[in-house]
């Protein structure tokens, strides 16, 4: 076992992970807005090559815009739309795969650079493999949600697998987040030894997790409509319609008002949790409020875009999209705070064989 302390060239390493880390969060803010505009289904192809310039002549906009009036979502909601319709939506769904392949990029041309620097150690490949891996199995993962939307009647992607692809997109963030942090090389003193709060931690990780998926339910379902009241569901504290779907499964993954009382119910549990880590983290003074903040945050926003929702316009971007937008950022954010404070609650820093702290 090696110290961390004793590495040379971590922190190069480590800017560059965490660079990654910063593209990860914008690119599902992208994904958020693509979503939250309905564009997700104009681009009708996975071409990973060509598929990076936009239309450039009229002719090539009109031959995109006519595979797109061949999908059930043109037909079945926007049959109204005009060319200059299509290129608003485009343009987010194109900006996410943009964006995908800079990341792409970035990463193969840094790992490169710093193979060249001699920077790269050789603990470190097998780690950014995995990261490498994933990523490109985060975006099969993402045509293969797209796809889902684009036969038989229907007009959006799959819940299941929209949850899928941005539940494995935080996954990616955290990975990368986590190998970011130990490779950084953090001095012992700003660590904290608590192998109590730490395994609190992990508790309200897995939860914050659960919650994201979901999060991700209810954004794919549309289902934050369905009850647009607080702090009761339509009136009633227990829904009757809660388990009236057959089988009984689906009604986690169907049930708008089953997936949004389990929404709200993970928030309130998240809520109490965090707060009495909190309380328990007293010798974490500096930092220890900030978890917290950012779940009363998180609450706020949540409460806000249920309470907006019923006033949703189709194709404008109004408040409900924003707060959507900024609940959806906070989580994320907050997600990243718990997983910084169990680095900081963790032993001393040390590396296992493949160069992740332990």
């Amino acid at each position: 076992m090696k110290k961390l302390a004793e590495q040379e060239g971590s922190p190069a390493v480590a800017i560059w992970v965490f660079t990654g880390v910063v593209m990860l969060v914008i690119q599902v803010l992208l994904g958020g807005i693509t979503r939250l505009t309905g564009s997700g289904l104009s681009i009708t192809e996975w071409d990973v090559i060509t598929g990076a310039l936009p239309p450039l002549s009229n002719q090539q906009w009109m031959a995109e815009f006519d595979k797109y009036r061949n999908t059930p979502q043109f037909h079945l909601l926007h049959s109204y739309f005009t060319l200059s319709d299509f290129k608003f939506i485009f343009f987010w769904e194109w900006l996410h795969r943009i964006w995908a392949r800079l990341v792409a990029v970035v990463f193969i041309v840094g790992f490169i650079y710093l193979v060249w620097k001699n920077k790269m150690k050789q603990w470190m490949i097998l780690p950014l493999a995995a990261l490498f891996l994933i990523g490109a199995l985060q975006g099969a993962v993402g045509w293969i949600m797209v796809a889902s939307g684009l036969t038989g009647d229907a007009i959006y992607v799959k819940p299941t697998r929209l949850a899928i692809h941005f539940v494995l997109a935080l996954g990616l963030i955290s990975s990368a987040f986590w190998i970011a942090l130990s490779w950084w090389g953090i001095p012992k003193e700003r660590r904290f030894r608590c192998p109590g709060l730490r395994n609190w931690t992990v508790l309200i990780i897995i939860f914050i997790f659960l919650q994201f998926l979901f999060g991700a339910l209810m954004a794919g379902n549309k289902a934050a409509s369905a009850a647009p009241t607080w702090p009761t569901i339509n009136g009633d504290w227990l829904p009757s319609s809660l388990w009236i779907r057959k089988p009984f499964l689906m009604n986690f993954i169907e049930n708008l008002i089953t997936i949004q009382f389990i929404h709200r119910g993970l928030a309130y549990l998240i809520f109490l949790l965090v707060l009495i880590w909190t309380i328990k983290a007293s010798g974490v003074k500096k930092i220890r409020q900030i978890p917290l903040l950012l779940t009363l945050i998180q609450v706020g926003f949540g409460i806000c875009a249920v309470l907006i929702s019923g006033g949703i316009t189709a194709n404008h971007w109004g408040a409900f999209e924003w707060i959507a937008l900024l609940h959806q950022f906070i989580g994320m954010i907050m997600l990243l705070s718990m997983i910084y404070m169990y680095f900081l609650l963790g032993p001393s820093p040390s590396i296992d064989g493949s160069g992740i702290q332990v």
